[in-house]
């Protein structure tokens, strides 16, 4: 295992932030062009355009994803009837591909017979919600289909949490009369710091490496209105036949994740260090 890890992944990404800096095209080649391929991806559109759409959807795919996710286990955690039918029902979609998700919501959004059309038929004429034809707001269509399939994986992490709670310290709040509410912003939330640390990267994790949702629901579309950086490295690398701009556009996806992960490992482990 170490072995794989040493050779497969450090040696890998030495290997690719090392023919970053090449004119390797089909091919592999120590061609030696400085920062050439750096300079030349951050004066690319598209490029730009997949940070600002990554920053974009990773902004409220955080956000929605915990909120909705405590939300959910919170409810279930209150022993309700039908808990593990509700359950399943929820974390089904985890169990789908993103290719099929993807698929499964560009049906639903289509104009012609989806969502928009249903309404329409209900009565509403007027109703229109296009968002995968929309450059505008085509990101929002892909993050709902996020959310409905990573949703169910976040609620099932923190009711795992939320069960390792002590009663007792339910029973101490009702006697001081502490409401629910004010007892998981106040005692519970603080106490799940560590589930939620975990949550933040598994949600993380799937954020920077967005790619098959993308393909499969609008195929960076409208335009490059829907590009993202995991579909530039791919097309650069296998379409355009242009490896060296592939690297490069890699090794900054690698540097902005180094860039958030080193100041909250800091955080996390030199301050409980210091404590």
């Amino acid at each position: 295992m170490i072995l794989t890890a040493v050779v497969v992944f450090l040696g890998g990404t030495l290997w690719t932030v090392l023919y970053s800096f090449t004119s390797s095209r089909l091919l592999p080649k120590l061609n030696f062009v400085g920062i050439d391929q750096y300079e030349r991806l951050w004066n690319t559109r598209r490029w730009l355009i997949s940070i600002e759409n990554l920053a974009l959807f990773g902004l409220f795919s955080m956000v929605f994803t915990l909120v909705v996710g405590f939300t959910l286990a919170a409810l279930l955690d209150r022993k309700i009837r039908f808990e593990n039918t509700f359950r399943t029902i929820l974390l089904y979609p985890f169990a789908l591909s993103f290719i099929v998700t993807g698929l499964a919501w560009q049906w639903i959004l289509n104009p012609d017979f989806g969502l928009q059309r249903v309404v329409q038929n209900m009565g509403w004429q007027n109703f229109s919600f296009d968002p995968l034809n929309n450059p505008d707001i085509v990101m929002f269509g892909l993050l709902i289909a996020g959310l409905w399939q990573g949703t169910g994986l976040i609620m099932v992490i923190m009711l795992a949490g939320l069960r390792g709670i002590d009663d007792e310290i339910w029973k101490a709040a009702r006697i001081d009369g502490i409401g629910t509410v004010k007892t998981y912003i106040k005692v519970i939330i603080p106490m799940m710091r560590p589930v939620f640390i975990t949550a933040l990267v598994i949600i993380a994790s799937g954020i920077v490496k967005l790619y098959d949702l993308v393909v499969a629901q609008t195929s960076g579309g409208p335009g490059i209105a829907s590009e993202v950086p995991a579909k530039y490295v791919m097309e650069y690398m296998f379409g355009a036949q242009n490896l060296g701009q592939g690297f490069a556009a890699s090794t900054m996806m690698l540097v902005s994740v180094v860039v958030i992960l080193i100041p909250w490992a800091y955080l996390e482990f030199g301050g409980r260090n210091r404590g």
